[in-house]
């Protein structure tokens, strides 16, 4: 998907605020050797997981993983595009918490 179609709902950044919703643009690296949120790579944010990518299995491990460090409930992020692909986008409704790396922009909670 190329950074200038409609689903770029963030702009410059990796992730943008609607409402008490926050969505974030991620670039997924499954297969990797521990769950880690790394560092924004233009407007996207570099996640590794340890799943590998069947089926969707390293997205889903991937919201369990993130849904802790923003304060919500599995139930809360929803998987907008990308969940067999390692482009993709993730709505979490009312985050609790935000991993460091978001201070580097400007989020209201």
């Amino acid at each position: 998907m190329s950074r200038g179609q409609v689903r770029n709902a963030t702009g410059e950044s990796f992730f943008v605020r609607e409402g008490d919703v926050l969505v974030v643009n991620i670039l997924g690296k499954p297969s990797a050797a521990r769950d880690a949120i790394g560092k924004p790579k233009g407007t996207q944010l570099k996640v590794s997981v340890t799943a590998a990518p069947v089926a969707g299995k390293a997205t889903d491990h991937m919201v369990r993983f993130l849904a802790p460090q923003f304060g919500v409930t599995v139930a809360d992020i929803e998987v907008v595009f990308g969940r067999e692909n390692v482009n993709k986008q993730l709505r979490v409704k009312a985050p609790k918490k935000l991993p460091a790396v978001f201070a580097q922009g400007t989020l209201d909670l």
